[in-house]
């Protein structure tokens, strides 16, 4: 990762952190090198990393790392809070389904699911800063056209009710936090939005 790369990661991160509860378990979906739990060492109590690349050493008691993929390798445990910051983007369309279910199967009621996804202007300013060798541009070329409006079209049909939309990074990335329905059932929403 370059700097600007880091910058970027630890602004989506800031976004993220007013929405999980102090003393929250959390899943970390395309968790890096773990710079969330890094960043919210102090706020959360701890929780799982999953990422292809997520890191081998020890992590901290209450924290471990899941070298796999979302949602095939999904821990089977309950959190307070799932991020997904600059993931769904990458993610297959007929992946949507089971992505959306499987976060509403570990969340409890009332469970917030972060989710940040940019703009598809800024495919085009990472190539540039990726010509420029002023960012790495993580897996953009996963990005294949995904639409903002889709966020909500994913999620809402698992059992999530949006709490809050909002653009951030000039505009060129957005923030979306949901929360699991009371009443919402992860098997009815599994089926609903296949």
């Amino acid at each position: 990762m370059t700097g600007l790369d880091r910058l970027l990661q630890r602004w989506r991160i800031a976004m993220a952190a007013p929405w999980i509860p102090a003393g929250a378990r959390v899943l970390d979906v395309g968790c890096a090198d773990g710079a969330l739990f890094a960043v919210l060492r102090d706020r959360v109590a701890g929780g799982v990393g999953i990422d292809p690349g997520a890191p081998t050493t020890r992590a901290r008691e209450g924290l471990r790392f899941v070298r796999g993929a979302f949602p095939a390798d999904a821990p089977d445990e309950r959190f307070d809070a799932i991020t997904m910051l600059a993931v769904v983007e990458h993610l297959p369309a007929s992946s949507y389904a089971s992505v959306a279910a499987t976060a509403a199967r570990l969340l409890g009621e009332g469970g917030r699911l972060i989710v940040t996804v940019p703009e598809p202007a800024v495919d085009r300013i990472v190539e540039l800063l990726r010509s420029l060798r002023l960012a790495h541009g993580m897996s953009v070329h996963e990005h294949h056209g995904f639409l903002i409006a889709q966020t909500r079209a994913i999620f809402e049909p698992a059992g999530f009710r949006l709490i809050t939309h909002r653009r951030f990074q000039l505009g060129l990335n957005n923030l979306f936090v949901f929360e699991r329905r009371a009443g919402s059932s992860p098997v009815t929403a599994a089926v609903a939005g296949s």
